[in-house]
């Protein structure tokens, strides 16, 4: 016997030198290049080459191979099983897996089966897929989010009724929310091309231990793409291209990344033009005239139209289209086998952006803004990171990142009737520190201990300025005087701070249960300082606010058998009111907000239940995530005395004040029912249906940004290289009665008007009507390097808005993309 063991392995030993194995999609058969191949210790790697071919004689014998790839399923297998398949490895679409690793619960890789919370993955291979214009179209297709557009160029996500400053968003690790970010709707989430990312993460609910304050509906986390260490030297490039009919978009990205032993670097430009957009002209709804165009302002900034001009195509929303730039530069320098720093660049820029409603805003039967757009979307990220891998008692592994962001934006609006233009800036300057670490206190790692620090400062600038145009016909030569205008923020040293600790500690009791216990000690120092005084005069015209608070979670996840997951969660979270909270003037409608210093934090309490059923064969999979959660001292809009008056001059004109104040009690309460099937080898079927109900212990009015329920269902079928999808969406009717009037960020203004002649609007609007839409997809791979994909959108060219928007959703709509790797 032990002669005949010694002539296996010396046969093994054989195969092995100059063994040449080939990596191929299990669909399709084509093959896959850059598979990242390692042994189990990592000391060993290799790429796969534009064949999907690889030499694994450097590993040794009994080595466990690893094969990594983003668009599909990793991979382990022992290297003598190799020659037993002929020297093949087939992947699978990582689209297929039930079961993703995911990075955002504890900024480490984490099974999906240790986490109790609820998570939605959005791997690469989604992200192509989906083909989405921008990250908030994204976000929109995925379950559980509802996506609120002020105008094209925009996209603020909901996430359990929770939205804007509520909902944190990350890039890399770090934190996009700023000391600006604000109640109502937010339409930073497009300054982030999808083309350029690896893949998203939704943490939902109050996750306040990793991500800390903001966190209340959740956090949605961008990974952008990563260069990869090469054993020699390599380069590798794609290129995508998109076209759209419905806004005549134009989209185009190209990567390209260079791989070393010593470092590695990736490359990545994205542009985008997009077009006015078209709505549906299928009015299923029954409302003949809602939403279309019948006016529209020609006017620029070196053009003068003292009218509004007749929309030819009252369908097409003009003044929507806009253009972006997003580029992205990655370095990768390992310093030692356990060490690695990291260097990251991203720059954002787009055009000026028009914000249609204000644009479709009419005053006494007539256009009110001659213009309303937003200057230039600037983000800039400079970040680097440190990874260690110590393997020490008092740390496995970690990471450090150092992070500066500055970010632009502007308003500038003129009214119809007046020469008199209103230009607001705003800029804000952030640097960061973070540190994020784990320890395994057992060898088998069933107790592993994280801990970390975050620390951030804010620094916040805002500028005003009113200019009267000298217009010569329609032309605009210049300015011809200038006037004083309130800022939107305090217009002298503004500041926000904010550091924060947090321990988090796992414990893997048996096979079937695993228990997460966390705090989190946060601490945040806001300073404003008004200068002028000549518009607006506070009781203090310096303010100096320090808050504090300790969050918690307590999460367990229990699998009885191998088919069920039972999850539970009791956390808590935390808000501080930032520089837009306590201090932004601004006009909407008719009310205007004025800065009030009293305000307090606000926080959350939440309890949710979460069930999974598997499949015996793992490829069924349906779900049910049930949350509560209490609102203490919400946060709110509400009419406001300002120096004992209601009313004060803004902007020329006579306006409502308001403020954010202070409530008691609120609750939110939802529901996300998920399903997913792998029928056979070429049918996956998925389906998801949410639901969110929202109101405060201490009134009758619902709560703000609750959407209706809403929800998907979708079938893909896969033959060789080929692939076809059929999907529907869904989206039911909110009443009057469900909406939130007082803080005016429901918009029930923006659906169809069923009395003109009503006072109250709860008789005067119908609300938000039902929708449904349906969408075809195909894709062909036209080799192992070019794939081809086409969408019909809304296929019955359905009319609709989505909840509380102000711009109508895309009509029927074709686009064909090309994806190529070099």
């Amino acid at each position: 016997m032990r002669l005949l063991g010694f002539i296996f392995s010396f046969i093994s030993v054989f195969q092995l030198q100059g063994q040449i194995i080939q990596v191929l999609e299990a669909n399709t058969m084509l093959p896959v290049d850059k598979v990242l191949i390692y042994n189990e210790s990592k000391s060993h790697f290799v790429f796969t080459d534009k064949h999907g071919k690889a030499d694994i004689s450097d590993f040794v014998e009994r080595d466990i191979l690893s094969f990594k790839h983003i668009s599909f399923i990793e991979k382990d297998i022992l290297i003598e099983e190799i020659a037993n398949q002929n020297n093949k490895i087939y992947l699978e679409d990582a689209s297929e897996q039930l079961q993703e690793v995911v990075l955002s619960a504890s900024r480490s890789k984490e099974k999906r089966t240790r986490i109790a919370e609820h998570i939605e993955v959005i791997t690469r291979h989604i992200i192509m897929q989906r083909s989405p214009q921008t990250s908030a179209d994204l976000l929109a297709l995925t379950p559980g989010i509802k996506v609120q557009k002020t105008q094209s160029g925009g996209g603020s996500p909901v996430l359990r009724g929770m939205e804007s400053n509520r909902v944190l968003l990350v890039v890399d690790g770090v934190r996009m929310n700023n000391a600006i970010y604000r109640k109502g709707h937010l339409q930073n989430s497009i300054t982030v091309s999808p083309n350029l990312l690896a893949r998203t993460e939704v943490l939902f609910g109050p996750s306040s231990i990793i991500y800390g304050s903001d966190a209340l509906g959740g956090v949605v986390h961008y990974y952008t793409k990563n260069p990869l260490i090469s054993d020699k030297n390599l380069f590798t490039s794609s290129l995508f291209s998109r076209y759209s009919t419905i806004n005549n978009e134009i989209s185009a990205s190209y990567t390209a990344e260079y791989s070393t032993q010593k470092w590695a670097s990736l490359t990545g430009i994205s542009v985008s033009k997009f077009n006015d957009l078209k709505m549906g002209k299928n009015r299923s709804h029954g409302f003949s005239d809602w939403g279309l165009v019948p006016y529209y302002s020609t006017n620029t900034s070196s053009f003068y139209e003292e009218n509004p001009v007749e929309n030819s195509n009252e369908n097409s929303q003009q003044n929507t289209g806009y253009n972006q730039i997003d580029l992205l530069q990655k370095f990768l320098i390992p310093i030692s086998t356990n060490t690695e720093l990291s260097f990251n660049l991203q720059y954002s820029n787009s055009t000026e952006i028009n914000r249609f409603d204000k644009l479709n805003e009419y005053d006494e039967g007539s256009l009110k803004y001659a213009e309303w757009y937003y200057g230039p979307q600037k983000r800039i990220l400079l970040s680097s990171q440190l990874a260690l891998n110590p393997d020490t008692k008092w740390m496995k592994d970690g990471q450090i990142t150092l992070a500066y962001q500055d970010i632009y934006e502007s308003r500038n609006e003129r009214k119809f009737g007046s020469l008199n233009k209103y230009f607001r800036d705003e800029n804000v300057k952030v640097i960061s520190l973070n540190g994020d670490f784990h320890v395994s206190l057992t060898e088998d790692e069933t107790r592993i201990l994280s801990y970390g620090f975050e620390t951030s400062y804010n620094k916040v600038g805002s500028d005003a300025i009113g200019e009267t145009l000298a217009v010569s016909g329609n032309s605009i030569d210049g300015f011809s005087d200038q006037f004083a205008v309130q800022s939107r923020y305090p217009d002298g040293k503004s500041s926000y701070t904010n550091f924060a600790i947090y321990s988090n500690y796992r414990f893997d009791h048996s096979k079937k249960g695993t228990l997460n216990i966390g705090a989190r000690f946060t601490n945040t120092l806001l300073k404003a300082k008004w200068a002028d005084d000549s518009i607006i005069l506070l009781p203090e015209m310096e303010v100096s606010l320090a808050n504090s608070a300790v969050t918690g979670t307590i999460s367990y996840a229990y699998k009885p058998t191998k088919n069920w997951q039972l999850n539970t969660v009791l956390s808590s979270g935390f808000r501080s009111p930032n520089i837009d909270d306590i201090g932004k003037i601004r006009e909407k409608r008719g009310n205007v907000s004025v800065p009030n210093t009293a305000l307090k934090p606000e926080y959350a309490y939440n309890a949710e239940i979460g069930i999974e059923h598997y499949s015996s064969d793992k490829k069924n999979r349906i779900g049910l995530n049930a949350y509560y959660m209490l609102l203490h001292n919400y946060i709110a809009r509400d009419y406001y005395n300002y120096n004992g008056q209601d009313e004060i001059l803004y902007d020329g004109a006579l306006a409502t004040t308001i403020a954010n104040v202070n409530k008691g009690n609120a609750y939110v309460v939802g529901s996300t029912l998920s399903f997913q099937s792998k029928l056979n080898e070429h049918l996956i079927i998925n389906s998801s249906a949410t639901y969110t109900k929202g109101k405060p212990y201490d009134s009758d009015e619902p709560l703000s940004s609750i959407p209706p329920l809403f929800g998907n269902a979708g079938v893909t079928y896969t033959l060789k290289k080929w692939n076809f999808g059929l999907d529907f969406r869904f989206n039911a009717r909110k009443k009057p009665v469900d909406y939130n009037i007082s803080e005016g960020i429901d918009n029930i203004e923006e659906t169809p008007v069923v009395n003109f002649e009503a006072d109250d609007e709860l008789d005067k609007y119908y609300g938000s009507p039902s929708w449904q839409t349906f969408k075809l997809s195909t894709q062909y791979k036209l080799n192992s390097r070019t794939t081809i994909r086409m969408h019909l959108n809304n296929v019955l060219d359905t009319h609709y808005k989505e909840f509380a928007s102000g711009i109508s959703a895309p009509g029927r709509d074709f686009s064909v993309s090309i994806n190529t790797h070099f």
